[in-house]
């Protein structure tokens, strides 16, 4: 599973960071994680609010902070 976090580094992206790993480590879904926080590459993906969530190439979550439920059912758990 890949997972990209998008968003410049404010506390809201990095609040969001910390959402999905904690969603990761509660569930035991295995991830590949990053973080994006180049403006030119997250304009790539058509987000143009942060911060974003995006899981296997759909966009999750744009311009909020997800619950960690929503992550939760995001993962498939």
């Amino acid at each position: 599973m890949e997972i990209k976090i998008l968003g410049p580094g404010c506390p809201k992206c990095e609040k969001t960071a910390g959402i999905v790993n904690e969603a990761l480590t509660e569930t035991g879904v295995s991830a590949n994680v990053e973080k994006i926080k180049d403006v030119m590459q997250i304009a790539k993906f058509g987000v143009f609010g942060t911060p974003a969530v995006i899981i296997d190439g759909d966009v999750k979550c744009v311009g909020k902070i997800p619950g960690k439920d929503d992550v939760k059912k995001w993962l498939g758990k």
